[in-house]
């Protein structure tokens, strides 16, 4: 397939823009990138009429598979109550748990599709998930079970991650050792023994875990021989971006409450920061990430809608991309370098995120001509196609 007459955002060097350009795919890879006077000869040229080409998008931290609603929350936050209110009353992640628990792999598939499908009519191409409503060994298994297999109902590349360490389950309230025992000592190592999961990640904060105790999950999961992320300083600084920091960690999440000594940390281990705006606005909160020390720092920054049935129950990854602009000040060439490829990198992908060859055929065309218009609307996708490995799975060219 040799697309031609576009303009090419590659994502090399900020957004890597060659205009009039044309794009070889062969063998589900890009083979090759430049401009259309130069495309090599002996291909049929489908002519993109002169919409604009980026990478498909990334959509690194979801919580998608989930049963019931938490709408009622947001009523209760809306008239004053806390996140931290609502949780300590055994609502929020606790919520969720329960009704997870209570339904059947078909019933999660069946809503998870449904929330995916508004990702991929936005160009994502791949999407992680995370269990954690379960906090059991079955429903963290059924959870993780569902996520593996939404790839084979549509085209998209799932990456799936063990998130045990959520919150504690109401049956442990009076035992965290008890219940770390469980996730270390026999949830973890089963979830990887069945190949469920591509990462561990954990919730390391005053309603959730310590420093400490995430520490022992990292090094369980660093054992079995899997890479971690965290969420972590969102809502306060408790040092669990260092820490992570230690292990290597794919990505650190939220972060808005990371301090100095947390960005050098992150910094000099490569880790990436997945930034959330969703949950920043649907918990109104008011301490931004430190996005110029990241900036200044190197750090990659990855954006991502969090998709979740609390906090962020964001299904557009282009309104994640614009409130990443609009409240932590990233620029629209930030904003899609943090869906491609600081994405890619947050979930340990290096094969996907630019239009450069050898990397995977994964492109969305959009009505544009200009990549700064990706996040500027809101409630408007120019989505126009979408090539998934190498196949045209959305669209008409």
């Amino acid at each position: 397939m040799l697309l031609t007459n576009l303009n090419a955002a590659t994502m090399r060097d900020g957004y890597g823009l060659i205009e009039d350009a044309a794009i070889l795919i062969e063998g589900g890879r890009i083979s090759w990138v430049g401009p259309q006077s130069e495309a090599p000869a002996g291909h049929e040229p489908t002519d993109c009429e002169g919409r604009l080409a980026t990478p498909g998008l990334i959509d690194c931290h979801t919580h998608i598979v989930y049963g019931g609603s938490r709408a009622h929350e947001f009523e209760q936050r809306l008239a004053g109550v806390s996140y931290a209110e609502i949780a300590k009353a055994g609502g929020g992640i606790a919520a969720t748990v329960r009704m997870t628990r209570a339904e059947s792999e078909a019933d999660l598939a069946a809503s998870a599709l449904r929330r995916l499908d508004a990702l991929l009519a936005e160009g994502v191409t791949t999407i992680e998930v995370k269990s954690g409503y379960g906090l059991d060994r079955d429903t963290e298994m059924k959870m993780l079970k569902v996520a593996r297999e939404l790839s084979q109902w549509r085209p998209v590349d799932v990456v799936t991650t063990y998130l045990g360490a959520h919150a504690l389950p109401l049956e442990f309230k009076d035992d965290r050792a008890g219940y770390l025992d469980l996730v270390c000592n026999d949830v973890m190592p089963a979830v990887a023994k069945a190949n469920l999961a591509d990462a561990v990640d954990a919730f390391c904060e005053g309603i959730a875990f310590s420093v400490e105790e995430t520490r022992r999950v990292f090094e369980v999961a660093k054992s079995l021989g899997l890479p971690v992320k965290l969420h972590a300083e969102q809502l306060s600084n408790l040092g669990g971006s260092a820490m992570a920091a230690q292990f290597g960690a794919l990505s650190v999440d939220h972060i808005e409450y990371l301090d100095q000594a947390g960005v050098d940390a992150i910094a000099a281990s490569g880790t990436v920061a997945v930034l959330l705006p969703g949950a920043f606005y649907y918990l109104r909160e008011k301490q931004a990430p430190p996005v110029a020390a990241l900036r200044e720092a190197g750090v990659p920054m990855a954006v991502a809608t969090d998709l979740n049935p609390g906090t962020s129950p964001v299904h557009s990854i282009l309104t994640a991309m614009n409130m990443a602009c609009v409240l932590f000040g990233l620029t629209p060439e930030e904003a899609l370098k943090g869906v491609t490829d600081n994405a890619a990198k947050a979930l340990g992908l290096y094969d996907r995120g630019l239009l450069t060859p050898g990397m995977r055929a994964d492109i969305a065309l959009w009505n544009t001509a200009r990549p700064g218009d990706l996040a500027y609307p809101l409630g408007f996708n120019p989505l126009a196609a979408v090539i998934h490995n190498g196949e045209l799975v959305r669209g008409i060219l």
